[in-house]
């Protein structure tokens, strides 16, 4: 038995044509979902991209404990649990969080990994000359190098752009062409596990001429491929532009897919192969007037996702499941399918059962980033609760491992740590617990209720005492078995649970 999992970044269902999408190129996404179960209520649980990538590893939601990120020592982690099993686990990248501070415990935890540069201003080629930047990129980062890495990532990341002239010698193309080379190499032997992880589509939408001519459009304005997080300014044509600069990025990804389906088919992998394609979440390309994700509520454009999976031993294909689905139970399904016991902390579900009859796996899924919206949903409603604290505290850290995204905490969040007691899921360890910084959003967390049924786009928000109160009950039984701590009730205005003695 062997397992490959191929998981893409910001990848929108709602741009696929499996999810009904018109006028997006993608054969392979279509061949796909002709071949597995293609789920149509899978959601995200922690977000952004390494909170969920803990979430792969753990099964278990990060987001109510701990904001970016990495493995912390008490948590349980699927590859190296099915390396443990005697399962062979390999992993191929180009996502270059893993290689920064707050994501440098992830790759190691499986026996081999290999890592293509150059994604999205990954300090990889040095260059003390500016390149010639375009002016919307320009003025991101007008003090060049020396400048704070957010803004200098722009300079960098069109550095970056000179070494990618040809398709061949993209990190996306070596990606999988080091994916391809794994299953090649070991389509014989058995009990392997392969992760092949796209950084695309996520921004900047990057892509070559010949996907971009499946779009042919008007458009003069600048070089825009790349939005910031903010609330939609551009006029409408340079609205469509991006979408089809996004559109053309998905176009390659799926040419990339259609490669390791081409070597499905080749090598007979269908018949002992668990195949899962899915993402981390999605990204806002002018929809609620918004782009990208994070400052907003998640609406289903981020939260709702794609996922397919073909399992060999019911080999259902070209069937669609409408049973709950998250990341948390994709290390369930692994774990379950090669036969390995699932520790007592992962909460995920395997999807065995949901792939072959469309089994029900659990009534609401939770989901949210650290310190914004904690939301749920069944299916049918999305409940999202936002702070009813004027400053959205308390709200606190809980790790051994103070990282942020690319660096370590500043001495200034250090200096009133304190030691929390230990949670059901840390194995008897006290973690730290430090004041989380304040959440940076241009718009109120107001609390937001949808009824997908009467209104699948949420552009108009119901009350409805009675829904809102089962929905209070969905998210309140999710948080305590999720072990959140007690101020994250005080933050929503939800009651902290009694527990018996």
């Amino acid at each position: 038995m062997k397992a490959l999992l191929v998981m893409f970044d910001s990848l929108n269902r709602h741009m696929l044509p499996p999810y009904g999408a018109q006028g997006i190129h993608a054969p392979n996404f279509e061949r796909l979902a002709r071949r597995c179960a293609t789920f149509d209520n899978a959601y995200v649980g922690s977000m952004p991209c390494i909170p969920a990538r803990r979430e792969l590893h753990t099964g278990r939601y990060n987001f109510l404990h701990r904001s970016w990120g990495p493995i912390e020592p008490f948590d349980d982690s699927m590859p190296s649990i099915l390396g443990c099993s005697g399962v062979y686990t390999h992993l191929v990248t180009d996502h270059q969080h893993y290689f920064e501070d707050g994501g440098a415990t992830y790759h190691s935890r499986y026996h081999t990994w290999e890592f293509s540069r150059g994604q999205e201003g990954d300090q990889w080629k040095g260059r003390v000359a500016d390149p010639d930047i375009p002016p919307t990129l320009s003025s991101r980062s007008i003090e060049g190098w020396h400048c704070d890495f957010e803004p200098r990532k722009y300079r960098q990341d069109w550095v970056n752009r000179l070494y990618m002239t040809s398709e061949e010698n993209c990190p996306q193309r070596v990606t999988f062409d080091r994916g391809l080379e794994f299953i090649h190499t070991n389509h014989e032997e058995d009990r392997w596990f392969l992760q092949i992880e796209c950084f695309d589509p996520h921004e900047p939408f990057f892509s070559y001429q010949h996907y971009k001519d499946l779009y042919p459009h008007e458009y003069d304005g600048p070089h825009f491929d790349w939005p910031d997080y903010a609330p939609v300014r551009e006029d409408p044509l340079t609205v469509q532009h991006m979408r089809f600069e996004y559109a053309a990025l998905v176009s390659q990804c799926d040419a990339s897919l259609g490669r390791v389906l081409d070597a499905m088919d080749a090598l007979n992998l269908w018949d002992d192969t668990l195949l899962i394609v899915t993402t981390d979440h999605g990204f806002l390309l002018g929809e609620h007037d918004w782009w990208a994700k994070n400052l907003q509520p998640w609406y289903n454009e981020l939260a709702r996702i794609p996922l397919f999976i073909w399992d060999p031993r019911s080999r259902q294909a070209g069937v669609r499941r409408d049973a709950l689905a998250q990341m948390i139970d994709i290390p369930a399904t692994l774990l379950e399918f090669f036969g390995v016991e699932r520790p007592p902390d992962m909460q995920g579900v395997p999807l065995r059962d949901a792939v072959a009859r469309n089994a029900p796996t659990r009534e609401a899924c939770l989901f949210g980033v650290m310190g914004a919206h904690v939301n749920v949903t069944d299916g049918r409603y999305v409940y999202m609760r936002g702070p009813v604290t004027p400053d959205n505290t308390p709200l606190y850290e809980y790790t051994l491992m103070p990282t942020h995204l690319r660096g370590l905490f500043e001495v200034d969040e250090l200096q009133d740590i304190q030691l929390a007691e230990p949670f059901s899921f840390t194995k008897g360890c006290r973690t730290m617990k430090i004041a989380a910084r304040a959440w940076a959003t241009p718009t109120p967390f107001e609390t937001l209720l949808f009824d997908l049924a009467t209104d699948p786009r949420q552009e108009r928000p119901i009350r409805d005492a009675a829904i809102e109160r089962q929905m209070i009950a969905h998210m309140m039984r999710l948080m305590q078995a999720n072990d959140a701590p007690p101020e994250q009730y005080v933050r929503l205005g939800l009651p902290e649970p009694v527990f018996a003695e």
